[in-house]
Protein backbone atom coordinates (compact mmCIF):
# COMPACT_ATOMS: atom_id res chain seq x y z
CA UNK A 1 0.00 0.00 0.00
CA UNK A 2 1.40 3.14 -1.18
CA UNK A 3 1.92 5.99 1.85
CA UNK A 4 2.48 9.78 1.21
CA UNK A 5 3.40 12.56 3.69
CA UNK A 6 1.65 15.78 4.02
CA UNK A 7 3.40 18.95 6.03
CA UNK A 8 1.65 22.02 6.49
CA UNK A 9 4.01 24.27 7.50
CA UNK A 10 2.70 27.50 9.39
CA UNK A 11 3.74 30.85 11.17
CA UNK A 12 2.85 29.19 14.02
CA UNK A 13 3.12 25.71 14.22
CA UNK A 14 3.62 23.07 12.00
CA UNK A 15 1.25 19.75 11.30
CA UNK A 16 2.78 16.18 9.71
CA UNK A 17 0.44 13.38 8.37
CA UNK A 18 1.18 10.52 6.85
CA UNK A 19 -1.87 8.60 4.73
CA UNK A 20 -1.92 5.32 2.72
CA UNK A 21 -3.66 5.11 -0.87
CA UNK A 22 -7.09 4.19 0.74
CA UNK A 23 -7.31 7.61 2.58
CA UNK A 24 -6.33 5.95 6.58
CA UNK A 25 -4.42 7.93 8.30
CA UNK A 26 -1.02 6.16 9.90
CA UNK A 27 0.57 8.73 11.94
CA UNK A 28 0.35 12.35 12.48
CA UNK A 29 2.56 15.04 14.58
CA UNK A 30 3.17 18.58 15.60
CA UNK A 31 5.49 20.62 15.48
CA UNK A 32 6.06 24.66 16.73
CA UNK A 33 6.78 27.46 13.55
CA UNK A 34 8.59 26.77 9.90
CA UNK A 35 8.81 30.49 9.14
CA UNK A 36 12.51 30.28 8.42
CA UNK A 37 12.67 34.31 8.81
CA UNK A 38 11.58 33.98 12.24
CA UNK A 39 13.63 30.25 13.01
CA UNK A 40 16.49 30.45 10.70
CA UNK A 41 17.46 27.88 8.12
CA UNK A 42 18.39 25.46 10.59
CA UNK A 43 15.56 25.82 12.84
CA UNK A 44 13.42 24.83 9.79
CA UNK A 45 16.10 21.81 9.01
CA UNK A 46 15.60 20.52 12.84
CA UNK A 47 11.92 21.09 13.33
CA UNK A 48 10.95 19.04 10.46
CA UNK A 49 13.55 16.36 11.03
CA UNK A 50 11.93 15.80 14.30
CA UNK A 51 8.34 15.75 12.69
CA UNK A 52 9.20 13.70 9.88
CA UNK A 53 10.76 11.46 12.35
CA UNK A 54 7.86 11.33 14.89
CA UNK A 55 5.36 10.62 12.10
CA UNK A 56 6.79 8.02 10.39
CA UNK A 57 7.66 5.94 13.48
CA UNK A 58 4.08 5.65 14.22
CA UNK A 59 3.70 3.57 10.98
CA UNK A 60 6.79 1.50 11.55
CA UNK A 61 9.79 3.95 10.14
CA UNK A 62 9.53 3.80 6.56
CA UNK A 63 10.28 6.05 4.11
CA UNK A 64 6.98 7.35 2.16
CA UNK A 65 6.60 6.69 -1.51
CA UNK A 66 6.32 10.38 -1.76
CA UNK A 67 5.84 13.92 0.20
CA UNK A 68 5.11 17.38 -0.25
CA UNK A 69 6.04 20.13 2.37
CA UNK A 70 4.16 23.43 2.22
CA UNK A 71 6.73 26.12 3.61
CA UNK A 72 5.56 30.04 4.66
CA UNK A 73 7.54 32.21 2.74
CA UNK A 74 8.44 30.06 0.23
CA UNK A 75 9.03 30.89 -3.39
CA UNK A 76 9.92 34.71 -1.97
CA UNK A 77 13.51 34.86 -2.34
CA UNK A 78 15.39 33.06 -5.74
CA UNK A 79 18.51 32.95 -3.86
CA UNK A 80 17.35 30.35 -1.39
CA UNK A 81 14.81 28.15 -4.07
CA UNK A 82 17.96 25.41 -3.90
CA UNK A 83 18.11 25.61 0.01
CA UNK A 84 14.73 24.97 0.44
CA UNK A 85 14.06 22.66 -2.09
CA UNK A 86 16.45 20.21 -0.16
CA UNK A 87 15.59 21.51 3.13
CA UNK A 88 14.36 18.03 4.19
CA UNK A 89 16.65 15.74 2.24
CA UNK A 90 18.04 14.02 5.44
CA UNK A 91 14.83 12.54 6.81
CA UNK A 92 13.70 12.33 3.22
CA UNK A 93 14.90 10.41 0.31
CA UNK A 94 16.18 12.38 -2.71
CA UNK A 95 13.43 12.71 -5.32
CA UNK A 96 10.79 11.38 -3.21
CA UNK A 97 9.58 15.15 -1.81
CA UNK A 98 8.60 18.27 -3.23
CA UNK A 99 8.66 21.79 -1.92
CA UNK A 100 6.07 24.16 -1.90
CA UNK A 101 4.50 27.39 -0.68
CA UNK A 102 2.15 26.63 2.57
CA UNK A 103 -0.99 27.99 0.78
CA UNK A 104 -0.68 25.10 -1.71
CA UNK A 105 -1.70 23.11 1.62
CA UNK A 106 -4.33 25.30 2.02
CA UNK A 107 -6.12 24.94 -1.19
CA UNK A 108 -5.45 21.49 -2.02
CA UNK A 109 -7.15 20.78 1.46
CA UNK A 110 -9.86 23.26 1.01
CA UNK A 111 -11.10 22.20 -2.58
CA UNK A 112 -9.52 18.73 -2.24
CA UNK A 113 -7.39 19.78 -4.99
CA UNK A 114 -10.03 21.02 -7.38
CA UNK A 115 -10.30 24.53 -9.00
CA UNK A 116 -11.26 27.61 -7.25
CA UNK A 117 -9.24 29.93 -5.05
CA UNK A 118 -8.33 29.47 -1.02
CA UNK A 119 -7.34 32.33 1.51
CA UNK A 120 -5.02 31.41 4.18
CA UNK A 121 -5.89 33.61 7.47
CA UNK A 122 -3.59 32.55 9.62
CA UNK A 123 -0.30 34.51 11.09
CA UNK A 124 -0.21 35.59 7.89
CA UNK A 125 -2.46 35.65 5.07
CA UNK A 126 -2.52 34.86 0.89
CA UNK A 127 -5.29 33.81 -2.14
CA UNK A 128 -4.08 30.67 -3.76
CA UNK A 129 -6.19 29.32 -6.50
CA UNK A 130 -5.89 26.95 -9.32
CA UNK A 131 -8.07 27.14 -12.69
CA UNK A 132 -7.64 24.46 -15.87
CA UNK A 133 -4.03 23.90 -14.81
CA UNK A 134 -3.14 27.40 -14.09
CA UNK A 135 -2.17 28.67 -10.77
CA UNK A 136 -2.04 32.21 -9.24
CA UNK A 137 -1.78 33.93 -5.48
CA UNK A 138 -2.00 37.20 -3.80
CA UNK A 139 -1.46 38.81 -0.72
CA UNK A 140 1.59 37.12 1.52
CA UNK A 141 3.97 39.75 1.22
CA UNK A 142 4.95 39.57 4.29
CA UNK A 143 4.24 41.40 7.89
CA UNK A 144 5.82 44.57 7.10
CA UNK A 145 3.57 46.41 4.57
CA UNK A 146 1.06 43.43 3.88
CA UNK A 147 -0.55 40.20 5.15
CA UNK A 148 -3.58 41.85 4.89
CA UNK A 149 -6.85 40.31 6.97
CA UNK A 150 -4.26 38.23 9.21
CA UNK A 151 -4.24 37.66 13.04
CA UNK A 152 -0.64 39.82 12.89
CA UNK A 153 -2.27 42.12 10.78
CA UNK A 154 -5.31 42.50 12.72
CA UNK A 155 -2.86 42.23 16.32
CA UNK A 156 -1.07 45.12 15.03
CA UNK A 157 -4.29 47.24 14.38
CA UNK A 158 -5.94 46.35 17.92
CA UNK A 159 -2.66 47.61 19.36
CA UNK A 160 -2.50 50.57 16.93
CA UNK A 161 -6.03 51.10 18.56
CA UNK A 162 -4.88 50.61 22.03
CA UNK A 163 -2.52 53.48 21.50
CA UNK A 164 -4.71 56.49 20.58
CA UNK A 165 -7.32 55.34 22.86
CA UNK A 166 -4.91 55.68 25.45
CA UNK A 167 -4.13 59.16 24.12
CA UNK A 168 -7.62 60.28 23.89
CA UNK A 169 -7.42 60.27 20.03
CA UNK A 170 -9.89 57.74 19.86
CA UNK A 171 -12.96 57.07 22.90
CA UNK A 172 -12.14 54.27 24.97
CA UNK A 173 -13.84 51.49 23.88
CA UNK A 174 -13.79 47.47 25.72
CA UNK A 175 -10.17 46.93 23.40
CA UNK A 176 -9.03 49.14 26.29
CA UNK A 177 -9.55 47.43 29.33
CA UNK A 178 -9.05 44.10 27.34
CA UNK A 179 -5.69 44.67 26.57
CA UNK A 180 -4.65 46.17 29.34
CA UNK A 181 -6.00 43.56 31.73
CA UNK A 182 -4.73 40.84 29.19
CA UNK A 183 -0.56 43.09 29.75
CA UNK A 184 -1.57 43.59 33.65
CA UNK A 185 -0.75 47.10 32.59
CA UNK A 186 0.19 49.54 35.42
CA UNK A 187 0.25 52.26 32.84
CA UNK A 188 -0.55 52.65 29.56
CA UNK A 189 2.67 53.11 27.99
CA UNK A 190 3.97 49.75 29.78
CA UNK A 191 2.95 48.15 26.86
CA UNK A 192 6.05 49.22 25.13
CA UNK A 193 7.75 47.13 27.46
CA UNK A 194 5.84 44.33 27.18
CA UNK A 195 5.87 44.87 23.13
CA UNK A 196 9.68 45.83 22.16
CA UNK A 197 11.32 44.84 25.89
CA UNK A 198 13.70 42.07 25.94
CA UNK A 199 14.21 40.54 22.50
CA UNK A 200 10.73 42.13 21.31
CA UNK A 201 7.83 40.20 20.14
CA UNK A 202 8.15 37.94 17.35
CA UNK A 203 5.22 37.53 14.33
CA UNK A 204 3.93 34.63 16.07
CA UNK A 205 3.43 36.42 20.04
CA UNK A 206 1.76 39.37 17.87
CA UNK A 207 -0.57 37.66 15.86
CA UNK A 208 -1.54 35.49 19.06
CA UNK A 209 -2.80 38.50 20.49
CA UNK A 210 -6.27 38.63 17.43
CA UNK A 211 -8.40 36.84 20.36
CA UNK A 212 -7.96 39.99 22.49
CA UNK A 213 -9.02 42.35 19.47
CA UNK A 214 -12.04 39.48 19.01
CA UNK A 215 -12.94 40.10 22.50
CA UNK A 216 -12.70 43.44 22.68
CA UNK A 217 -15.69 43.32 19.09
CA UNK A 218 -17.95 41.14 20.64
CA UNK A 219 -17.71 43.27 23.77
CA UNK A 220 -19.30 46.09 21.97
CA UNK A 221 -16.09 48.31 20.92
CA UNK A 222 -17.21 49.77 17.47
CA UNK A 223 -13.38 50.43 16.55
CA UNK A 224 -12.26 46.62 16.77
CA UNK A 225 -15.42 45.43 14.69
CA UNK A 226 -14.43 47.99 11.86
CA UNK A 227 -11.06 45.83 11.91
CA UNK A 228 -12.65 42.93 11.16
CA UNK A 229 -14.77 44.16 8.63
CA UNK A 230 -11.60 45.80 6.70
CA UNK A 231 -9.72 42.18 7.08
CA UNK A 232 -12.69 40.82 5.06
CA UNK A 233 -12.80 43.65 2.49
CA UNK A 234 -8.83 42.84 2.13
CA UNK A 235 -9.30 39.10 1.70
CA UNK A 236 -11.79 39.81 -0.99
CA UNK A 237 -9.46 41.79 -2.72
CA UNK A 238 -6.81 38.93 -2.80
CA UNK A 239 -9.37 36.66 -3.89
CA UNK A 240 -10.21 39.14 -6.87
CA UNK A 241 -6.64 39.38 -7.87
CA UNK A 242 -6.40 35.61 -8.11
CA UNK A 243 -9.23 35.12 -10.30
CA UNK A 244 -7.98 37.66 -12.46
CA UNK A 245 -4.62 36.18 -12.15
CA UNK A 246 -6.47 32.68 -13.58
CA UNK A 247 -8.13 34.16 -16.26
CA UNK A 248 -11.29 32.75 -14.95
CA UNK A 249 -14.17 33.45 -17.50
CA UNK A 250 -16.83 36.03 -16.23
CA UNK A 251 -19.70 33.61 -16.14
CA UNK A 252 -18.14 31.05 -14.34
CA UNK A 253 -19.24 30.11 -10.49
CA UNK A 254 -15.81 30.27 -8.20
CA UNK A 255 -15.33 28.15 -5.00
CA UNK A 256 -13.92 29.83 -2.39
CA UNK A 257 -12.76 27.96 1.04
CA UNK A 258 -10.60 28.76 3.88
CA UNK A 259 -8.27 28.26 6.24
CA UNK A 260 -6.12 30.05 9.11
CA UNK A 261 -6.63 30.58 12.66
CA UNK A 262 -8.66 34.04 11.62
CA UNK A 263 -11.78 31.09 10.77
CA UNK A 264 -12.09 30.69 14.65
CA UNK A 265 -13.98 34.11 14.85
CA UNK A 266 -17.73 32.88 13.78
CA UNK A 267 -18.53 36.41 13.22
CA UNK A 268 -15.26 37.24 11.20
CA UNK A 269 -16.42 34.36 8.93
CA UNK A 270 -20.30 36.07 8.15
CA UNK A 271 -18.58 39.16 7.55
CA UNK A 272 -16.42 37.47 5.03
CA UNK A 273 -19.19 35.46 3.54
CA UNK A 274 -21.23 38.37 3.14
CA UNK A 275 -18.16 40.55 1.26
CA UNK A 276 -17.69 37.54 -1.39
CA UNK A 277 -21.52 36.84 -1.94
CA UNK A 278 -22.08 40.19 -2.86
CA UNK A 279 -19.26 39.58 -5.19
CA UNK A 280 -20.36 36.34 -6.66
CA UNK A 281 -18.11 34.26 -5.03
CA UNK A 282 -19.27 31.02 -3.19
CA UNK A 283 -17.51 30.41 0.43
CA UNK A 284 -17.33 26.93 1.47
CA UNK A 285 -15.86 25.40 4.79
CA UNK A 286 -13.05 23.31 3.71
CA UNK A 287 -13.28 19.42 2.72
CA UNK A 288 -10.09 18.44 4.23
CA UNK A 289 -7.30 20.00 6.77
CA UNK A 290 -4.42 21.76 5.26
CA UNK A 291 -1.78 18.50 6.22
CA UNK A 292 -4.55 16.23 4.62
CA UNK A 293 -4.64 18.44 1.38
CA UNK A 294 -0.56 18.58 1.37
CA UNK A 295 -0.34 14.29 1.63
CA UNK A 296 -3.35 14.23 -1.52
CA UNK A 297 -1.42 16.35 -3.40
CA UNK A 298 1.91 14.20 -2.96
CA UNK A 299 -0.15 11.74 -4.11
CA UNK A 300 -1.18 13.91 -7.21
CA UNK A 301 2.33 14.57 -7.21
CA UNK A 302 3.39 10.76 -7.17
CA UNK A 303 1.03 9.98 -10.48
CA UNK A 304 -1.25 8.44 -7.79
CA UNK A 305 -4.30 10.39 -7.12
CA UNK A 306 -6.48 9.04 -4.44
CA UNK A 307 -9.74 7.99 -5.52
CA UNK A 308 -13.20 9.44 -4.33
CA UNK A 309 -13.60 7.03 -1.56
CA UNK A 310 -10.20 7.64 0.15
CA UNK A 311 -10.82 11.28 -0.13
CA UNK A 312 -13.95 10.82 1.99
CA UNK A 313 -12.40 9.04 4.52
CA UNK A 314 -10.00 11.83 4.98
CA UNK A 315 -12.62 14.38 4.91
CA UNK A 316 -14.09 12.29 7.92
CA UNK A 317 -11.01 12.36 9.29
CA UNK A 318 -10.52 15.86 8.74
CA UNK A 319 -14.33 16.72 10.66
CA UNK A 320 -13.23 14.61 13.90
CA UNK A 321 -10.50 16.13 14.16
CA UNK A 322 -11.47 19.68 13.95
CA UNK A 323 -14.25 18.77 16.08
Amino acid sequence: MKRFLGVDGGGSKTAFALIDHEGRVLGAHREGPAYYLETGLDGLREMLARGVHATLTQAGGAAPDFAFLGLPAYGEDSSLQEVLDGIAAGPLPKGRYRCGNDAVCGWAGGLAAGDGIHLIAGTGSMAYGEWAGRSARAGGWGELFSDEGSAHWIAVAGLNVFSRMSDGRLSRGPLHAVFRRHFQLQRELDLCAAIYGRDGARRSDLAALAPLVAEAAEAGDAQAAQLFTRAAEELAQMVQAVRQQLAVPDDAGVSVSYSGGMFRFASFVDTLRATLTARGYALQAPRLLPVFGAALYAAKLAGAPLASEAIRRLEAHSRATAG
